[in-house]
């Protein structure tokens, strides 16, 4: 009698880095020649059980060094308490439980929640990742998602037609500290929308199929945008993460050697102990070079290989590109090159971080900060800020934004000389800055106009800072129109509304005399005026 595990077969799919373009684990995929075994697995938490550990087996007879992703129902894990005959499978293997990345697959319905969430607290125990699947596409609740904590949240790309979607839980992750995945992904188009919205990872056939043997390489489209953080902080460290070469800290010199030739993409392998916490740090140009040194070979390949490695250089995996960039800093120039290890909560490597990527990003993200300022003012243009408004949206949290501009200006640019005018929106910008603080975020639009997003609470200093300053341009004096809409939160879909309802304040501001400020609320009909008089200075007196 023939078992079901003789017409299975399993294919891998890259989990592909989206910033860096590299191959950050693979997903080992179950493809049955007849039947369908994974209906059955998923009534069966015994068979899916066995299925998991077949999968891990299948990977480890390809020899990949890279991560891996297994898949597993919810109920399965809530029925059988965890999965030690796979924690066995990967200690058999010589790889760490924390290499593997369990992806929970739906349904959750009728699962009982108490005991996937214990099932799941022992798999963590042990080591393994955890990974929210099918999130979109399937019947995962908010609140079962946030119980569950994931390492990883993948989304279905059925959700890249409503990118505001993906920038919702892309927030989300980042509250719970994971990653947000895109799976399916078909289309350059779509891949352009997952990286806008802010996925770090994405898989489909876009970049490379299913297939028997693990990719080696992956397409990645050029020229689609990124999505930076601010660069005040700078870029989080885990959208980085490149797969580790590891080894237990009691490997020899040989072991590393075979390693390292037979790999020639590894860089480096970090020795863990039997916690996967990094002890030493073995650099590829530097460990070969001794070992082909005249009789480096027989001096060393039976010895342990961490006499020839360094203390690991390691960060947090909350940690920013730029706190990365001040661990190269210290040390000798010799191992700017190296690896810097990525460590949990716990120590243990997730992964490593290049120089290279950090750099590259980080210069990125420069060039188009300055591609988008105002030449006059080197303030950033409307994308800036807008963008921040659909962040604040997304977030949940009330805003206000305000447009500022000069009464006028074309007469006083007539009048004073454009020399005058340019010195006068300096100015502007230079004060805006200056009462800045906090989350408030200042930019300039073009020609007179000033884009500001702050705080409700912070509307009273800002007003100030420009309506009580006397301005003046050659000699002239001027006064400035200020419209202000509040956002409370659910009250605009995104900065288009928002920004539409700053133009009919803008223009009852104008219609002031005097320096004005008008204040509406997002929903809501009218408007107040909080300075200025619908009545000429000269015919009030």
């Amino acid at each position: 009698m023939r078992s079901w595990t003789d017409t299975l077969r399993f294919a891998f799919q890259p989990v592909v880095n989206l910033l860096t373009g590299g191959i950050a684990a693979l997903e080992i995929l179950a493809r049955p020649e007849s039947g369908d075994i994974l209906a059955e697995a998923r009534r069966d938490p015994e068979l899916d059980g066995r299925l998991a550990v077949s999968a891990l087996r299948a990977a480890v007879r390809r020899e990949t060094l890279l991560p891996l992703h297994v898949n597993v129902f919810a109920g399965t894990l809530a029925d059988l308490g965890g999965l030690q005959p796979l924690h066995d499978a990967v200690r058999e293997a010589g790889r760490m439980p924390w290499e593997v990345t369990l992806d929970v697959c739906p349904p959750y319905t009728h699962v009982p929640r108490a005991a996937l969430l214990e099932a799941l607290a022992a798999l963590r125990g042990q080591g393994f990742r955890i990974s929210a699947d099918g999130v979109g596409d399937g019947d995962a609740p908010l609140r079962l998602l946030t119980d569950l904590a994931p390492e990883l949240v993948k989304l279905d790309a059925s959700l890249l037609a409503r990118p505001a979607a993906v920038r919702a839980m892309r927030v989300l992750c980042d509250e719970m500290g994971a990653l947000l995945s895109v799976e399916g992904v078909e289309t350059e188009g779509q891949y352009a929308v997952a990286r806008a919205a802010g996925a770090q990872l994405a898989q489909g056939e876009l970049f490379a199929p299913p297939a028997r043997l693990p990719a080696a390489d992956v397409y990645v489209p050029s020229g689609a945008p990124g999505v930076l953080p601010a660069p005040r902080s700078g870029p989080p460290v885990r959208q980085f993460v490149r797969p580790a070469a590891l080894l237990p800290v009691t490997a020899s010199a040989g072991q590393v050697r075979a390693l390292l030739t037979g790999s020639p993409d590894v860089s480096g392998v970090l020795l863990v102990d039997r916690d996967g916490v990094p002890v030493r740090s073995v650099h590829r140009s530097r460990f070969l070079l001794s070992m082909s040194a005249r009789y480096g070979h027989a001096l060393y390949a039976d010895r342990p290989a961490a006499k020839l490695g360094d203390a690991p250089r390691t960060v947090g995996v909350d940690a920013t590109a730029w706190e990365v960039l001040e661990v190269v800093a210290v040390g000798g120039r010799d191992r700017t090159s190296d690896d810097v290890a990525v460590v949990d909560a716990r120590g243990r490597c997730v992964g490593v971080v290049r120089l290279a990527d950090l750099v590259r990003a980080l210069a990125e993200s420069r060039v188009e900060e300055a591609a988008g300022l105002n030449p006059l003012t080197r303030l950033p243009g409307s994308d800036a800020i807008t963008g921040e408004v659909d962040r604040r949206i997304a977030d949940g949290r009330a805003f206000a934004l305000s447009w500022l501009d000069v009464d006028r200006f074309k007469e006083v640019n007539d009048g004073a000389g454009f020399a005058a005018g340019d010195e006068l929106i300096r100015s502007l910008g230079q004060a805006l800055l200056r009462s800045a603080g906090g989350t408030t975020r200042v930019g300039h639009i073009g020609g007179d106009d000033f884009l500001v997003l702050t705080e409700p609470e912070g509307l009273d200093p800002l007003a100030a800072s420009v309506l009580d300053v006397p301005w003046s341009a050659g000699g002239r004096p001027v006064t400035l129109s200020l419209a202000t809409v509040l956002c409370a939160p659910g009250t605009v879909p995104d900065h288009r509304y928002a920004a539409a309802g700053l133009a009919p304040l803008k223009k009852a501001a104008k219609a002031l005399h005097g320096a004005s400020w008008v204040l509406g609320r997002a929903g809501a009909p009218g408007y107040e005026v909080r300075r200025g008089s619908d009545v000429p200075a000269a015919a009030a007196g």
